[in-house]
């Protein structure tokens, strides 16, 4: 159970750390990183302020993996971190199922370079991430 939930960790500070550089600017991997419409174009086009809030929103459900999983002593469960883990893992369950259009596993549009990535990688993902807050919550 320790590993699922560090495992889980590690990957959501990873993925908080990309969005930071993706905020002051890099570039590296944003190809892949917003869906595509069916006629092309980008689903939407996030801004530095926007995803700066994601990086901090994705470090805020770091911490309450750690703390609901008790893996550091100094982070305590509390009723802010147990709702914040059932939150997270709605959020995440949501996100693995989709829009039905260009995220998730039942999405309609499947030829661009975001849902070939969504599908093999993001999806996935986002389901272990799911189950590592319910695993947590435990």
């Amino acid at each position: 159970m320790g590993i699922i939930v560090m495992a889980a960790a590690v990957i959501l500070l990873i993925v908080s750390g990309l969005h930071v550089f993706w905020a002051f600017g890099g570039r590296w991997g944003e190809l892949a990183a917003v869906p595509e419409k069916a006629g092309g174009g980008l689903a939407f086009k996030p801004g530095p302020l926007e995803t700066a809030a994601v990086a901090v929103l994705i470090l805020v459900a770091c911490y309450f993996l750690l703390a609901e999983g008790e893996l550091l002593s100094a982070l305590h469960t509390n009723a802010l971190t147990e709702w914040g883990s059932i939150l997270c893992a709605i959020v995440f369950g949501i996100r693995t199922i989709g829009d039905f259009r260009y995220v998730g596993f039942f999405k309609r549009y499947k030829r661009s370079r975001f849902a070939k990535c969504d599908t093999w990688f993001y999806s996935p993902l986002c389901l272990f991430l799911a189950a590592a807050f319910v695993v947590a919550l435990q």
